[in-house]
């Protein structure tokens, strides 16, 4: 049973996997890429948040933070849900990019959003301009000498982001990731009146003795990345849930934020010294409204943001260029405005990493985009 079947309308199946598989490849030479896909829109000004705007606390006045912001450079300050990620930024192994977002506009459907994200080559409207393949795929194509690294596959789907012709591999452990009650409730009536359904939910051995759904955790792909990682694997992709951040935001963000962290230091911890051989790369589907709702979160949105982390990035820098919050600011008066595209940072972290030439990236890996001048976000 698929993800989006097995949830159906009763929750967001794209904002919150019950389960993700870790993909790979490997490719010659010692640089790496890990690239995660932080499924359900991250609310960006939310996690760096623009403080120097004084337009942000207009906008903001009850999820803002004040005095648990952990100031970056005297205007933006990193959430205090991710202050688990400040010893990396101090080491100059972590940085922002700030007001990116893909091609995507207006729909803000998860599904379409994600597919956008990792096709690559996306419209506006949602449709994929490219063969319905990844664009980490396309990349790997590319790559001289570059082979597929076959992994434990159980049972998961490949994501789109490293789909298409050459071949990779899949991997997905199984652990488990407490839920909230409220969650494990929603699953348990969604097939209560339901003989089939409630019968192969009762003997799936989907809940722990706690009663956590089982689920791979973010610290365990990450752990199981690295060693590939180590071997002959160049290129690790995976995915963290739970950005999708409508109520009560500032406690629904503190475990996702959490897990992001834990990989993170389980990247590091686990690469040994190829971590400054390493770029990751985490994106999302869309940011999310400038102003806040009513229930204490976030609505869908357009500019977002993006992570870079590792020992070959240049970090602790907020890169890209503010909008501004301001009157006649805001994309359709409600969201960041994008002033740059991600593909254009992914594309060059893809140069950089493994040598791919730019009329190769532009007309293949991204079609049409023009990747301009070279942003420096790898040392």
């Amino acid at each position: 049973m698929d993800r989006r079947t097995f949830l159906g309308a009763a929750c967001s199946a794209a904002a919150w996997p019950i389960a993700t598989p870790v993909v790979l490849a490997s490719a010659p030479g010692e640089r790496r890429l890990v690239v995660i896909v932080l499924r359900g829109g991250l609310d960006g000004i939310g996690m760096v948040q623009p403080y120097g705007d004084a337009e942000y606390l207009k906008l903001r006045p009850t999820i803002a933070e004040k005095d648990q912001l952990k100031d970056l450079d005297g205007f933006y300050g990193l959430a205090s849900a991710f202050s688990d990620l400040l010893p990396m930024w101090k080491a100059g192994e972590l940085g922002f990019v700030s007001a990116v977002s893909t091609p995507y506009r207006s729909k803000r459907s998860h599904f379409g959003g994600q597919d956008v994200l990792e096709n690559g080559g996306g419209r506006a409207d949602g449709q994929l301009t490219a063969s319905g393949d990844g664009w980490l795929n396309r990349a790997l194509a590319l790559i001289p000498g570059a082979r597929a690294e076959t992994a434990m596959a159980v049972g998961q789907e490949h994501m789109l982001l490293l789909h298409g012709s050459r071949p990779v591999g899949t991997w997905s452990p199984r652990n488990s990731l407490d839920l909230e009650d409220d969650e494990r409730r929603l699953l348990s009536r969604m097939y209560e009146n339901d003989p089939l359904f409630a019968k192969a939910l009762a003997g799936a051995n989907m809940f722990s003795d706690s009663g956590s759904v089982r689920r791979e955790t973010a610290t365990t792909l990450a752990e199981f990345a690295a060693k590939r990682l180590n071997g002959p694997a160049r290129i690790a992709a995976f995915s963290v849930g739970g950005w999708d951040t409508h109520r009560r935001q500032g406690r629904v963000i503190t475990r996702p934020a959490r897990a992001l962290a834990a990989a993170l230091a389980a990247l590091k911890s686990g690469l040994g010294r190829n971590w400054d051989e390493t770029a990751v790369l985490a994106v999302t589907e869309f940011g999310r409204t400038a102003r806040e709702n009513g229930s204490g979160g976030t609505d869908h949105g357009t500019g977002g943001m993006m992570i870079v982390a590792g020992g070959a990035v240049a970090g602790g820098k907020v890169h890209g260029t503010w909008p501004g919050l301001g009157e006649g600011r805001l994309f359709e008066d409600r969201d960041l405005m994008p002033t740059d595209d991600i593909r254009r940072w992914a594309g060059w972290m893809l140069a950089g990493q493994f040598g791919l030439d730019r009329s190769s990236l532009e007309k293949t890996v991204f079609p049409g985009v023009d990747l301009g001048a070279n942003p420096g976000i790898l040392r």
